[in-house]
């Protein structure tokens, strides 16, 4: 996987405005070959609350950073990745 902890990202939201966003964390699930992404605003003032954003998504293409993001929308997707979340936040606070 070509991202790394602490790279941005741009992402278009759905008027076409681009906005800055900071990885959090890269992960793939064996199961279903799938690659997830969650991502935090990069302009999130220090002591807010915490919004995570997560999709699905493919590279594409030759180049490292050329990603397709996906909505997930199916149930059963939303609660393995919320896990997979949760799992990895308490490891970093570990």
């Amino acid at each position: 996987m070509a991202l790394e902890k602490e790279e941005r990202i741009i992402i278009p939201d759905e008027n076409g405005e681009e906005h800055l966003f900071e990885v959090l964390f890269t992960f793939d699930v064996d199961q279903t070959k799938q690659s997830y992404i969650a991502v935090v605003p990069a302009d999130q003032k220090e002591g807010d609350e915490v919004e995570v954003f997560a999709f699905r998504y493919e590279e594409k293409g030759n180049e490292e950073d050329d990603l397709a993001l996906f909505q997930i929308e199916s149930e059963e997707e939303w609660e393995m990745v919320e896990e997979m979340l949760n799992t990895l936040t308490d490891e970093d606070l570990a």
